[in-house]
């Protein structure tokens, strides 16, 4: 019996589950948003929580203890063997949940998989960052010239409206 075993086994080994979690992991960190199955998303969840609060320890930790940050940092390093998303979690998302206690992460559910009818889900960072995206010199350029044209198309139409109407006025 499985009494007071927190880990959901997935029906793996303890190598596969470790590799899944820490490339799932590294995923989550770099897009922000993953979809999975909601057992899955519940085990990230509590994983990539711990890690982010180790991340957030280094932000308190004062310039002289260069020793302990990176110890943070090869701990985290363990788990997930992507340097990118380390990098990411470190200059990135710790900084932007410094002033938040927990709850770095957000489970939707999605409904059913056709294949299987596994649960699935997206698992996100709540503060997700959104890309905005910039309008260049060449997007406004475009974009003007469109806006030029349609106002010529439309003074043409209007003028070729009031023609047509005065020339039936001078057939009548």
């Amino acid at each position: 019996m499985r009494h007071k075993n927190s880990v959901r086994q997935l029906g793996k080994t303890p190598s596969h589950r470790g590799a899944m979690f820490s490339n799932m992991v590294a995923s989550l960190y770099l897009n922000e948003s993953i979809i999975t199955t909601k057992q899955k998303a519940k085990e990230l969840k509590k994983i990539s929580e711990k890690l982010i609060t180790k991340a957030r320890k280094n932000i308190s930790l004062p310039e002289n203890e260069v020793g302990k940050k990176l110890h943070n940092k090869r701990s985290v390093l363990k788990f997930v063997k992507d340097e990118d998303a380390v990098k990411k979690l470190f200059d990135e998302i710790a900084p932007r949940y410094a002033n938040r206690n927990g709850g770095y992460t957000r489970i939707y559910l999605l409904g059913k998989r056709l294949g299987d009818a596994a649960e699935m889900a997206i698992i996100e960072l709540v503060d997700k960052k959104v890309a905005v995206k910039r309008e260049t010199e060449k997007d406004k350029a475009v974009k003007d010239k469109t806006a030029k044209e349609t106002i010529i198309k439309d003074k043409k139409d209007k003028s070729e409206k009031k023609d047509k109407k005065v020339k039936k006025d001078k057939k009548e």
